[in-house]
């Protein structure tokens, strides 16, 4: 399905059955795209797992892939955009950085 293959800004669930969690890892990751992901574990190794294999702007452990709040940063990896959201990120866009040195002798 192309819903599968492509990032769609819209509300929709896609259902996709797997063998085991590294399958499922391996079929969240074969996008181009990686804005975020969700990820729902009890086991914690199995969370950082996620957190070290998918190569996403966010990696959500459970909640969902639209969890957000302003001051963390937003954005995604790979084709998912350029750049991050967020104040600090906002801050650092509308600043020019500039080095100074006085050398006084």
């Amino acid at each position: 399905m192309a819903v599968m293959c492509q990032e769609a800004f819209a509300p929709l669930v896609s259902i996709v059955t797997y063998r085991d969690y590294d399958e499922a890892l391996d079929l969240l990751g074969d996008t181009p795209y990686g804005l975020q992901a969700g990820v729902y574990t009890n086991d914690v190794r199995k969370a950082f797992e996620a957190v070290r294999r998918l190569d996403m702007g966010g990696v959500m452990i459970n909640d969902t892939s639209i969890f957000r709040v302003d001051h963390m940063p937003y954005g995604g990896n790979r084709m998912s955009g350029i750049g991050r959201e967020g104040v600090r990120f906002a801050v650092e866009e509308m600043t020019s950085l500039r080095m100074v040195v006085f050398n006084l002798q």
